[in-house]
């Protein structure tokens, strides 16, 4: 005897978050004097963290970086 179950209603996915990809970010920038790319944000203890230990999925200061954004605008 098969009972029936309820089935639960399936789970909407959730949203997409920006990809943080440190080295497509538009803050992302070499510095000279350290001779190193670093973020040019104001990260905050937790944030920094992230950062150093590249777990930046869910930056929230992330923004694509579009060098072509200018000419995006001439066309």
């Amino acid at each position: 005897m098969a009972e029936d179950y309820a089935k639960a209603p399936a789970a909407k996915p959730a949203a997409k978050q920006p990809q943080g990809n440190c080295e497509q970010c538009e803050f992302y920038d070499y510095d000279e004097f350290d001779d190193s790319y670093a973020c040019r944000m104001s990260l905050d203890e937790d944030e920094m963290v992230n950062f150093l230990s590249r777990n930046t999925t869910s930056c929230p200061y992330f923004r694509f970086y579009d060098e072509y954004k200018s000419v995006h605008k001439q066309i």
